[in-house]
Formats: C-alpha cells, sequence, structure tokens
C-alpha cells in the first residue's frame, strides 16, 4: 500500500496522479501529490514503478502500516535504501536490470516445472514487517512430491 511521497524527492511531474488506476492521489503537474485515499490502494505499485525521482515509497502490504511502523517514516526508508527499491528491482529506469534476470537469483527447477524461486535475503528489517525477513535456506520446496 502507498506509504510514503517524499517531498524532498518529488519533481512534481504527475505521472503517479496520471498511472494510479484507483485515483489514489490528489494533486496537479508542479505539486507533490497527497496520498487522499489510501484506502483505495491496490498496492500494484504502478506509481512507483513510473515514478523518475524515486520518490514514493509501496509497502509490500495490502493494509496501511501501523502508527509508529518504520515504512511510515522517510528516514528510515531513504535510509534503508527503500525509495525506488521495487522499480530497480523491476529493472526499470536507466542503467537498472531486472531482479529475475541477475546471476544471484536462483531457479530450482523439476522435471521442466519451476519449484521455487530463491531469491537474495534483504537485510533484517528491510522491505519487511519486523519478524517477517525470509532465510532461503528455511524455504519449504512449493510441490515437494514433483520428483516421485
Amino acid at each position: 500500500m502507498i506509504e510514503i511521497v517524499d517531498a524532498d524527492r518529488c519533481t512534481g511531474c504527475g505521472i503517479c496522479v496520471r498511472v494510479c488506476p484507483t485515483d489514489v492521489f490528489r494533486g496537479e503537474v508542479g505539486e507533490v501529490p497527497v496520498i487522499a485515499r489510501q484506502d483505495e490502494c491496490q498496492t500494484c505499485s504502478l506509481c512507483e514503478l513510473n515514478c523518475p525521482a524515486d520518490a514514493l515509497f509501496v509497502s509490500p502490504s495490502a493494509a496501511p502500516e501501523p502508527a509508529g511502523s518504520p515504512l511510515r517514516d522517510p528516514e528510515h526508508v531513504a535510509a534503508a535504501g527503500l525509495f525506488g527499491r521495487y522499480r530497480e528491482l523491476e529493472g526499470w529506469g536507466p542503467g537498472r536490470t531486472a531482479f529475475a534476470s541477475r546471476a544471484d537469483t536462483q531457479w530450482v527447477g523439476a522435471q521442466g516445472r519451476t519449484r521455487l524461486l530463491l531469491i537474495p535475503t534483504p537485510p533484517p528489517g528491510v522491505y519487511a514487517a519486523p519478524g517477517s525477513a525470509v532465510d532461503p535456506g528455511s524455504l519449504p520446496v512449493a510441490f515437494p512430491d514433483a520428483d516421485r
């Protein structure tokens, strides 16, 4: 869900306002948009993907982050490198490579079908709710009977 529009990074281009399918933002070109209808956000991340200034943060949660969450704090989000992080992982923007084509992404397959996509674990507390960081070594196999 959209959590932050960083006024210091925003250029006022209005792209996020135009691409949002649920009209979550309010604002005109030349202004920093306001999150006017957060409860209508579908967490599609189109705004974050299209923001050329990496001024938006969309939490991976489909519900608003709770009061006091570090994911609602622009300073924490900036320090953790989360502004534009999803855009970077998707390969959007100059000089970026899509995450799924990076060398550190590993596909594990079984009999021509994909079982599991393993990805590097983010630093603790980054882009995850407290306690939800994933250890790739502890992930279950999605199709345990696929080899039979």
